[in-house]
């Protein structure tokens, strides 16, 4: 029965897609620009596995952010480690250490942006490697998973809303997206539900005009080889949700013919130009 819900809600998606392929509307103009936003080094690699499948392995793992142009509009997708990590320097023995060479709104600025222009940003999930930096851009909407949403409201363990006091106790405004969520209306960015690593966590679905597809994974999985082997870590909230997730999302990947990128991968970097080049 699971496996024929996951296999239902992966054709309505395609389904979508293809319906906007076919409905001879002139595709909007997209952009995609991959943004550094820091780099962590993890000592003990059995974090990400609850089976302890890395014993005696490390890595270095990046953290990436995405800015999406879509016609005259733009939106983030996550905004990686906090900016006070800039310069920081990384303890090799730490469990994490995590540090930051250019904050986003610097980034921005090699593109002629001030954040301001900044109309949403979307999160894939509630850990500070992805929020660190929301609130430079407090006049967003945050687009962030109901299950997510629902844990910093009442403030579940694990779930810090101080970084994103802008739109929990404050005047931001917020979207609690339940299931998947069509950002623009015409296809061409969804956000894809994919729960278990965090209760709402959601992967982002990115159809340019030229007919390139990326499907960017959020933290479903954090490196090649996890995401191969369906590897889950052990701080995940639902093991049987995030095998479902991962499940859902490679047979998107194959019927929609996308190119997978590992948010954390760093040999996943060079899937887009180099910024501040972008994909279109």
């Amino acid at each position: 029965m699971k496996r024929a819900l996951v296999l239902l809600i992966a054709g309505t998606v395609l389904s979508g897609v293809c319906a906007y392929a076919a409905s001879g509307q002139t595709p909007v103009p997209i952009k995609l620009w991959r943004l550094d936003c820091g780099t962590t080094n993890v000592s003990d690699l059995n974090q990400f596995s609850d089976v302890r499948a890395y014993t005696g392995k490390s890595m270095a793992l990046t953290a990436s952010c995405y800015l999406i142009k879509h016609g005259d509009s733009y939106m983030l997708w996550d905004t990686g480690l906090p900016a006070a990590l800039k310069g920081a320097k990384i303890d090799p023995k730490a469990p994490i250490g995590a540090t930051v060479t250019k904050t986003v709104v610097e980034q921005l600025a090699e593109l002629g942006l001030k954040p301001d222009q900044i109309a949403m940003v979307g999160i894939s999930h509630y850990h500070f490697d992805h929020i660190g930096q929301a609130a430079d851009f407090p006049g967003a909407t945050l687009m962030i998973g109901k299950g997510d949403f629902d844990a910093l409201t009442t403030k579940a363990p694990g779930a810090d809303p101080t970084p994103l006091k802008n739109w929990f106790g404050g005047t931001g405004k917020a979207v609690a997206v339940a299931g998947d969520k069509d950002i623009f209306g015409d296809g061409s960015v969804t956000m894809i539900d994919t729960p278990g690593h965090t209760p709402g966590h959601h992967a982002l679905l990115v159809r340019l005009a030229s007919g390139t597809t990326y499907l960017l994974t959020g933290d479903l999985a954090h490196f090649r080889e996890n995401y191969d082997s369906d590897g889950v870590p052990g701080f995940n909230t639902n093991r049987a949700d995030t095998l479902a997730s991962l499940a859902r999302f490679k047979g998107l990947a194959k019927n929609l013919k996308a190119t997978v990128i590992i948010q954390h991968e760093p040999r996943d970097i060079a899937k887009l130009p180099a910024f501040p080049a972008a994909a279109e």
